[in-house]
């Protein structure tokens, strides 16, 4: 069963996918926030697919506040680059460059002005990250990084795919509290996988954390909020399906 309702919502999703890509060309030429009204649309339909095709229902503790916001997640499943289109507000999503290049879903990542990052410039990289950040805050735009820079599967240790330092870098320019956050969607939607499981995807959003810390001290506090939530998220499921 699980394998039929994963072939149905992939070849929905994909679907739907194309569809809104097509339909939203014309945005090209409309202000950048309406690529955002494109992509809460993409993610709310993808989240009416995985419930009703796969059986998999989103719940998400707390929220951001309005306003500039510097936020870092974990990153297990490709649901993830959606999902903050409708929890953030007016989102600027950290993605690396080579997605830029995906035919016409790279079009609406720079028309959006998404922070691309070119992983093989070094330290260029960097300081293009900070000042496409800044640039992003400065219109109050809510920042949202991956600070694992790719995606985890569930149980995975933090130092099989270590925290990068492009977050701690932003944090020190951009002088902003950090606002991490848990998730476990890698347990309904894997990294790669063709399957789909039902059960409950969980979105935790957890106590800011001040700007002005020094690095080792806000990496350290960054890592053991966000792993320690994510084992805590992962085992709450688990216990769920449970007999």
């Amino acid at each position: 069963m699980i394998l039929l309702r994963s072939a149905l919502f992939n070849l929905a999703f994909f679907g739907w996918t194309i569809l809104l890509l097509l339909a939203g060309l014309p945005l090209l030429l409309a202000p950048r926030r309406a690529i955002h009204a494109l992509g809460a649309r993409w993610a709310r339909g993808t989240l009416l697919l995985l419930r009703a095709v796969v059986g998999v229902r989103l719940e998400v503790r707390g929220a951001l506040a309005p306003g500039a916001r510097l936020v870092a997640a974990k990153h297990q499943s490709a649901l993830d680059t959606m999902l903050f289109y409708l929890l953030a507000h007016d989102v600027a999503y950290v993605m690396k460059q080579e997605l830029a290049a995906i035919p016409i879903y790279g079009l609406f990542a720079r028309h959006q002005r998404m922070i691309l990052v070119d992983r093989k410039a070094g330290a260029s990289a960097l300081k293009k990250l900070v000042a496409d950040a800044a640039a992003a805050r400065d219109e109050g735009r809510q920042i949202v990084i991956f600070p694992q820079g790719t995606r985890t599967p569930p149980g995975a240790p933090a130092s099989a795919h270590p925290y990068q330092p492009g977050i701690a870098a932003l944090q020190h320019a951009l002088r902003m509290p950090t606002t991490p956050v848990a998730l476990n969607s890698g347990l309904c939607w894997g990294r790669r996988s063709f399957l789909k499981r039902p059960g409950r995807i969980v979105v935790e959003f957890l106590p800011e954390i001040p700007a002005g810390l020094q690095r080792a001290e806000f990496m350290r506090r960054l890592e053991e909020a966000i792993e320690s939530a994510t084992t805590r998220l992962e085992r709450e499921a688990g216990d769920a399906a449970s007999p």
